[in-house]
C-alpha cells in the first residue's frame, strides 16, 4: 500500500529532510507550512498520517489537530506530534485530543521512519471501533472477563491479583488512549491507600511478564496505554 504522509511544519529544512528520508522510505510525501494550509490539504488527499508541529503561525498544532478530528472522511487519519516541545502539560495536550503519538525532536530518522511504520500497521490492523476483542495487535489474542474477574489469553484463563486486574482493566478499556499516572492512581488505588512513585511500574512489570511485552506501552514522563 502507498501510503501518503501529510508532514507540516513551519521550518522549510525540517519539511526538507524529514519529507526526503519519509520518500526514500516509499512514503507519498505532501507538505503544509502551517495549519490551515495543513487542513485545506488534509480535505484534499486524505492522508493516511498527519505529522504534525506543535509551534506554528496561523494555527498551531493543537488547533490543527483538533479541527481534523472534526473531519468525518479523515476519521481513519493517524495523527502524530513531532515537536521539539517534550513537557508533559503538551504530550498530554496532544493524546486528549486524540493524537496516536507525540515524538519529540531531535530523533534520528530511522527511528522516526519505524515509530511511523507501526503506528500505520497498527491502523490498517482494525477499524477504529473499540470492540474490546479486536484490540490486540501482536499474536497474543486478551480479553477480560470483568464479570469472573479473568484475564483470557489465548484462551487460557490468567487470575490476577486484584490491583493488577483492575490496573489492565483500566487500560484495555479504551485502547490507545493514554492514561496518566495521577489518573490511574485516582482510579486503581483512590484514596485507600499510600502508593509509592514506583507502584504503577511495578504492577505493570507484572503484567508485562503475564500478558507479553507489547500490549502495555510506556509514554516516558506521562503514562501508559494498551494496544
Amino acid at each position: 500500500m502507498n501510503y501518503r504522509i501529510l508532514l507540516v511544519d513551519d521550518e522549510p529544512d525540517i519539511l526538507e529532510f524529514v519529507g526526503y528520508n519519509l520518500s526514500r522510505e516509499g512514503f507519498e510525501v505532501h507538505t503544509a507550512p502551517n495549519g490551515l494550509i495543513a487542513i485545506e490539504k488534509a480535505r484534499e488527499i486524505a492522508p493516511n498520517l498527519v505529522l504534525l508541529d506543535v509551534m506554528m503561525p496561523e494555527m498551531d498544532g493543537m488547533e490543527t489537530c483538533r479541527k481534523l478530528k472534526e473531519i468525518p472522511e479523515l476519521a481513519r487519519t493517524s495523527i502524530v506530534f513531532l515537536s521539539a516541545r517534550g513537557e508533559d502539560e503538551s504530550q498530554l495536550q496532544g493524546f486528549e485530543l486524540g493524537a496516536d503519538d507525540y515524538i519529540t525532536k531531535p530523533i534520528h530518522p530511522k527511528l522516526l521512519v519505524s515509530r511511523i511504520k507501526a503506528i500505520l500497521k497498527r491502523a490498517e490492523g482494525g477499524d477504529g471501533a473499540d470492540h474490546e476483542a479486536e484490540i490486540p495487535a501482536s499474536k497474543d489474542v486478551i480479553t477480560i472477563d470483568k464479570e469472573r474477574f479473568v484475564v483470557v489469553k489465548n484462551s487460557q484463563e490468567l487470575i490476577l491479583p486484584r490491583k493488577e486486574f483492575q490496573l489492565l482493566a483500566l487500560l484495555y478499556s479504551k485502547p490507545h488512549k493514554v492514561f496518566s499516572r495521577e489518573e490511574i492512581y485516582a482510579t486503581v488505588w483512590g484514596s485507600e491507600v499510600v502508593v509509592g512513585d514506583r507502584t504503577i511500574d511495578v504492577h505493570i512489570r507484572k503484567l508485562r511478564t503475564k500478558i507479553g511485552e507489547d500490549h502495555i506501552v510506556t509514554i516516558k514522563g506521562v503514562g501508559y496505554k494498551y494496544q
